[in-house]
């Protein structure tokens, strides 16, 4: 064979094939898990058979399923939807639902099925440098549920004037290649800037928990604790502590009076007692301060806003934290549900707010927390 066309061969095949680090990696969480009513409705609609099951248990249901809810492409609101919320969502009752989860568990998962699941999920590094010395953050922003384009960039933007001023560093990345243990261990904080949907494999996972534990920083930012449903238990449970029930709709956004629940918490260093700001307030489920060391650090006056229902809920909590914090083993968390709206990102006691959490969170040492 003539060795040019050999080499010139082989190297078209190395181009055109994707690389090890491009390609899904197949150890995602619901890889092997059965259909059901509390699959992430993506991975539904990513099959035909599963997708032709709900149609047959639950006729015309999906057709009645907003465009939000519907695509396949991340991010996509069905990777924080199960088909349980989309069928009570468009009125069906809880027959509908227990026919739609007794049809779509007797579909099986194939091969097909697994890569089409994981293939949300990425194992790419982002190219960064660090200057030694200097305490660096890493600035998450990957998202496969809902992305609100203009909160992410002003967040984002946010951080790094932040950290510019203070003299940290910031590494951005909307890829997970980098959330291993031994890039993590370059990093004192990792801020999920809006993180929605499940972004980590089970590898990134036991990596991103371990570093946590071992003395790593989260700071994580309104939408990273807002999806209707959360698979990965321990973050939604265990380093958040609460699980998101919803925000009022009608208004959406709304004037309301936050309140410093404890001033001597480091995250309140330099707040007012108290003020207003209009923004997409949340309600969880249960309150956070039910979880074992956390520290509430500001709450909303319910009396000077409407909580009002959504998500199917009444979203009145009475104590109604939206910012605390909480150590995870030797690290620490704080995370704040302040931030839908682009313009609270420049409001001062916001910027406050996140400043001294990425300053408590990466534990710095005399010295090290300005130029």
């Amino acid at each position: 064979m003539n060795p040019v066309r050999t080499f010139l061969a082989a190297a078209l095949a190395l181009a055109l094939a994707p690389s090890a680090q491009a390609r899904a990696p197949l150890d995602c969480p619901l890889r092997d898990a059965p259909f059901s009513a509390a699959s992430p409705l993506v991975d539904i609609l990513l099959s035909k058979p599963a997708t032709a099951a709900f149609e047959q248990a639950a006729p015309g249901m999906l057709a009645k399923l907003p465009p939000l809810m519907t695509g396949t492409a991340a991010p996509t609101f069905g990777a924080i939807v199960t088909p349980r919320e989309a069928l009570m969502f468009v009125g069906a009752d809880t027959a509908s639902v227990d026919r739609v989860d007794v049809a779509l568990r007797k579909v099986a998962v194939t091969p097909a099925d697994r890569t089409a699941r994981c293939a949300r999920y990425d194992a790419e590094r982002t190219p960064y440098r660090l200057a030694p010395g200097k305490p660096a953050i890493l600035l998450f922003e990957k998202m496969t549920g809902f992305r609100d384009t203009p909160s992410v960039l002003a967040a984002h933007a946010m951080v790094v004037d932040l950290a510019k001023a203070r003299g940290w560093q910031v590494v951005s990345t909307d890829r997970a290649g980098l959330i291993n243990a031994a890039d993590l261990r370059r990093f004192r904080a990792v801020v999920w800037n809006n993180i929605s949907g499940d972004v980590l494999t089970l590898t990134q996972r036991r990596a991103f928990r371990s570093w946590v534990e071992n003395g790593g920083g989260y700071v994580g930012m309104h939408g990273s604790s807002g999806d209707p449903v959360s698979f990965w238990p321990w973050y939604a449970d265990t380093l958040i502590g609460a699980r998101f029930a919803g925000h009022p709709m009608n208004p959406q956004f709304q004037q309301a009076r936050v309140l410093v629940d404890n001033p001597r918490s480091p995250m309140a260093k330099g707040l007012p007692a108290s003020w207003s700001m209009t923004d997409e307030w949340y309600s969880f489920v249960a309150s956070p301060r039910a979880v074992p060391g956390t520290h509430v650090v500001l709450a909303l006056d319910e009396a000077s806003y409407a909580p009002g229902t959504g998500f199917g809920r009444d979203l009145r909590m009475g104590d109604h934290p939206i910012a605390w914090t909480r150590a995870v083993g030797k690290g620490r968390m704080a995370y704040s549900a302040i931030g839908h709206r682009p313009e609270v990102y420049a409001d001062p006691n916001n910027r406050r707010l996140i400043e001294n959490a990425l300053a408590w969170t990466m534990q710095l040492k005399d010295g090290e927390a300005a130029n």
